[in-house]
């Protein structure tokens, strides 16, 4: 039976789960990522170093961004970073839901938090970079008032979106 709890978003540090609870939803995110590359790896020790790091020191590797956190009870059960803003620009990374979890309003409930968190910081454009083949994010992030735009990511498949805040 599926617990039915709200979801709750909370920034981390400082609130919510542990580092590890965290990391494993980043774990989660970078294994399955890699998988859809056609380049699936076992562990998060077969996973690139960039990717690594964020996993075994998120504080560290967040440090200038701010993590928001889904929570289920007690639960981690979803994940997004928001980048520190650069002319008035944050862009979204790592937006992960526990599968589990999926089609209960994590993901939007996390994006729009890090709008809200934007605006509250006079950020005025939010935008994301998502793999091509990810069609379901890519619907999410349009429902969410997300465009298409030109490219600034140099990775192939990738699609670049953003909004106004």
């Amino acid at each position: 039976m599926t617990d039915q709890r709200e979801i709750v978003v909370v920034r981390w540090p400082g609130q919510g789960p542990s580092a590890i609870e965290l990391a494993e939803l980043l774990a989660a995110y970078h294994l399955r990522t890699e998988a859809e590359k056609g380049r699936p790896v076992v562990d998060v020790d077969g996973l690139p170093d960039r990717y690594r790091a964020e996993i075994l020191d998120p504080r560290g590797a967040f440090l200038d961004g701010v993590v928001l956190v889904a929570l289920n009870g007690d639960t981690a059960v979803g994940c997004l970073v928001l980048t520190a803003p650069v002319d008035g620009r944050s862009e979204v990374k790592r937006l992960w839901t526990d599968p589990a979890f999926r089609s209960r309003g994590v993901a939007s409930g996390l994006v729009g938090a890090a709008l809200a968190h934007s605006a509250e910081n006079g950020v005025s454009t939010v935008r994301l970079s998502v793999w091509k083949w990810r069609t379901g994010a890519i619907a999410l992030y349009e429902r969410l008032g997300f465009t298409v735009v030109a490219s600034w990511e140099e990775r192939d498949q990738l699609v670049c979106m953003e909004r106004a805040v």
